[in-house]
C-alpha cells in the first residue's frame, strides 16, 4: 500500500484510536495488549488488527475473546472519532513475529 494513500492513512488512524481505547476496556480477560499495526483493505471495508499480549496461552486466548466481543463497542469509538461513510468490520489477529523469533533464538 503506498505511502499517503487513503488506506494507509486510515489504518495508522485507526492504529492509534485503537492502542488509545483498548487499554480503557473495563474487560478482565484483557491483558497488556500493544496494537502493533491495522491494516485497511483498499475497499475500506475491513480492517485487521495485528496485536502482541503477554502471558500464558490461557491468558493470550482470553484476550482474544474479550477482543473479538468488544469489536462492537471498539467500532462505534472508531465512529465517532472518524468520519467515514462506512465503518470497516474489525478483524482481531494476534501477531506471533516476537514468539517465532524467541522460539527461532532458542534453537
Amino acid at each position: 500500500m503506498p505511502e499517503g494513500s487513503r488506506p494507509s492513512r486510515v489504518s495508522e488512524e485507526f492504529r492509534e484510536i485503537l492502542a488509545e481505547e483498548i487499554p480503557r476496556l473495563k474487560d478482565p480477560r484483557i491483558g497488556f495488549v500493544t496494537v502493533v499495526g491495522v491494516t485497511v483493505t483498499p475497499d475500506l471495508r475491513r480492517a485487521r488488527v495485528l496485536y502482541t499480549t503477554l502471558g500464558d496461552e490461557r491468558a493470550r486466548r482470553g484476550t482474544a475473546a474479550a477482543l473479538r466481543s468488544a469489536r462492537g463497542h471498539l467500532r462505534q469509538l472508531i465512529g465517532r472519532q472518524v468520519r467515514m461513510k462506512v465503518l470497516p468490520d474489525l478483524e482481531f489477529e494476534e501477531d506471533e513475529t516476537i514468539e517465532t523469533a524467541v522460539r527461532i533464538e532458542s534453537v
